[in-house]
């Protein structure tokens, strides 16, 4: 998987496809602040989308019209971001993969989790990293509570409650919001890919999985609102939500154990100081922290509403951890920090999610 030898290797050079909103918003800001990284080129035709990428990344940023200019300079590169539509996350990564070049793919790699296990192989077969970009293990409230599972601050987890919900009553229309199956959209596929591949992170495979799946908003044509329970091979129970269509939002994660719970409100800030134009290192500012007020609490036999428990400090959030542990993997000096196999687990549960809500079942994995 190592792409470079020398005692002082140059930067890697990136290219990224897409320039939306994963790609300008989250990937072209995470490599550009990585040491070891450089981004290289933007694949788009958008004119908008050009000056927007080489106002913010420079006047030496390359662009190109399509994918395929990528391939027959794939000598030039040394790693591909595929940030476009989830449906042409397959095609692309397996074409970069051809071309002899290490991929990084937005979640969810793809439709299938057997479409993410051949991809997963074709990598194997040609000696190249290939990581799905899974950044809300690196969300300040699930380093936090991972901190406090290490710890045994709670005991034996019984049951963990995340939301990732918001209330977005109008239709933003687009790819995310079709009903065309090929599109691999609505929020089941999005957000929960999220809080799947969260709880599996924590607390290990599931055995079983029930789901209900809702189309609310009027001509919504995919799933805006959407609630899965696991099981876990362990006996812990996860119930996620993930939804567009709520007006009053309940806790990020009430996870409950035999010494005390742990209840925490409000989104890590990240993606709204991207969103906003902060960047990594940009600044003396730390990054990722939030104020005192938005801090959890841990406690037992009190209501965290009033009050009640311990404030538990917010770890920081460090999403540019994940380009860090991928340049490392591809010096050699690191493990891919997210595998389209773990990706493949969380698919088999979105998958079975989908049949769950389709047919009324509770699926057994």
């Amino acid at each position: 998987m190592t792409r470079t030898t020398d005692a002082s290797p140059r930067p890697l050079r990136t290219a990224l496809i897409g320039y939306g909103l994963a790609g300008s918003v989250f990937h072209a800001p995470l490599v550009a602040a990585t040491p070891g990284l450089v981004l290289d080129t933007v694949v788009t035709r958008d004119p908008e989308r050009r000056e927007q990428a080489r106002a913010e990344h420079g006047d030496s940023l390359r662009f190109a019209d399509t994918p395929d200019a990528l391939w027959s300079r794939a000598g030039e590169l040394d790693l591909v971001v595929i940030a476009s539509p989830n449906r042409t996350h397959v095609p692309l990564a397996t074409a970069a993969l051809n071309a002899g070049l290490p991929v990084v793919v937005d979640k969810p790699v793809a439709g299938t989790a057997a479409e993410a296990r051949a991809l997963a192989a074709l990598a194997e077969e040609r000696g190249l990293l290939l990581s799905v970009f899974q950044n809300r293990r690196w969300d300040n409230d699930f380093l936090t509570l991972a901190k406090l599972l290490a710890e045994g601050t709670l005991g034996e987890i019984t049951r963990f409650e995340s939301r990732f919900e918001r209330w977005r009553p109008g239709l933003k229309g687009g790819w995310r919001e079709s009903g065309d199956p090929a599109e691999i959209g609505g929020l089941l596929y999005d957000l929960g890919s999220h809080v799947v591949d969260q709880a599996l992170r924590l607390f290990g495979p599931a055995a079983t999985v029930y789901a209900e799946s809702d189309v609310r908003r009027e001509g919504a044509q995919a799933d805006d609102d959407t609630f899965i329970a696991l099981t876990h091979t362990g006996g812990v129970r996860s119930h996620l939500y993930v939804s567009a269509t709520t007006p009053q939002l309940g806790p990020r994660f009430r996870v409950l154990g035999s010494k005390a719970g742990y209840v925490k409100y409000g989104l890590d800030p990240q993606e709204a100081a991207l969103r906003e134009g902060a960047r990594p290192g940009a600044t003396d500012e730390p990054w990722g922290t939030e104020p005192e007020e938005a801090w959890g609490r841990v406690g037992s036999g009190e209501s965290p509403a009033t009050g009640g428990g311990r404030p538990e400090p917010t770890l920081p959030g460090d999403y540019p951890a994940y380009y860090a542990a991928v340049a490392a993997a591809l010096a050699g000096s690191g493990d891919n920090p997210v595998t389209a196999l773990e990706a493949a687990a969380a698919l088999n549960v979105l998958e079975a999610a989908r049949r769950s809500a389709r047919e009324g079942v509770t699926v057994t994995l």
